[in-house]
């Protein structure tokens, strides 16, 4: 079944602290103890989650998946994947919940790049679905959609990476977060009605300004150690996917007034990344294209995920 729940709380922003029994609720800690319960709707060690081309392809052609395309709808109807529905990228969440998705093997959402679409996918999955990001977005599907990723795929600061290491902040506070509401999954619900708002397009930050403006921001590198020892951006921290994130670990070392910038190497996993640090509370970014917009020929060389034209299925479109 791919959704694991039928409703979603409505939400009142409300800017005070709440008492229960005469005890002052810390709503972040709440939401991060949730999050990493066994109750939560999403295993918080592994937000992100994908499906290639090459496997929802074969899905829509022997299975019965509920593919969501949040594209424009002048692109959509130019081509998509057979079977997809168009849906604006704020609204994905509120045509979930207004259906039944329980008779559909796996829910797919697919944007131009990947980068919407694992933000929106982020939300979802915390939203309690089952959902999936293709990943490349539709620029994997057909090469009529790849024109976005080819034309920000660049090799512009490869020569400013840099090997050495910039040590992880010291640990504070989680975010003040303030929804006015007392259970965790209110707390979410509230978090992810706000971000899902917001957009990714407010979450999105370019390479361009980032190297401009390095000072002005916590930058995450989402990568492996061995990986963050080949080179990255200058001052960037190492944050190991699916361990340093948690309060156990080193998400305190995120600053709290300060923006923090996440990049991985296509920017579809910081995308999910960004999307849920924002719903934690924090001022959180992912950098538009990951290394592809940085340093394509680099990571090509290092033997690093990036994108080119074999990344391609080439499967239909329809209109």
């Amino acid at each position: 079944m791919a959704k694991f729940k039928f409703w979603m709380l409505s939400i009142l922003t409300i800017s005070l602290l709440i008492t229960s029994c005469g005890k002052t609720i810390d709503e972040s800690q709440e939401l991060v103890d949730f999050l990493e319960s066994a109750d939560s709707p999403i295993n918080a060690e592994s937000i992100a989650k994908y499906i290639t081309a090459t496997e929802l392809n074969s899905e829509v052609l022997t299975g019965n998946p509920y593919v969501i395309d949040v594209r424009s709808a002048d692109d959509y109807n130019a081509g998509h994947i057979q079977g997809a529905v168009n849906v604006p990228a704020a609204e994905v969440i509120t045509h979930l919940d207004a259906m039944d998705v329980s008779g559909y093997d796996k829910i797919a959402i697919a944007c131009y790049t990947g980068q919407t679409a694992g933000f929106v996918t982020s939300l979802v999955r915390l939203a309690g679905y089952d959902a999936y990001s293709l990943k490349w977005g539709m620029s994997s599907w057909n090469a009529a959609c790849a024109s976005s990723l080819n034309s920000n795929s660049k090799n512009t600061y490869a020569t400013q990476f840099v090997s050495t290491e910039t040590v992880k902040g010291a640990e504070g506070e989680l975010p003040v977060l303030t929804t006015g509401f007392e259970t965790a999954q209110e707390i979410l619900d509230a978090q992810i009605a706000t971000v899902m708002a917001s957009g990714f397009g407010e979450a999105g930050i370019t390479a361009e300004l980032v190297f401009a403006n390095p000072d002005d921001y916590y930058i995450v590198n989402y990568w492996p150690k061995n990986h963050y020892d080949l080179g990255h951006v200058p001052g960037a921290i190492q944050y190991t996917p699916n361990e340093d994130l948690l309060s156990t670990t080193f998400l305190k070392t995120l600053p709290t007034d300060k923006t923090v910038v996440v990049y991985c190497y296509t920017g579809q996993t910081s995308a999910f990344m960004a999307a849920y640090l924002k719903v934690l509370g924090y001022d959180a970014k992912s950098l538009k294209f990951g290394v592809n917009g940085m340093a394509t020929d680099w990571a090509a060389e290092k033997g690093l995920t990036y994108w080119s034209a074999s990344q391609i299925a080439g499967n239909d479109l329809v209109q």
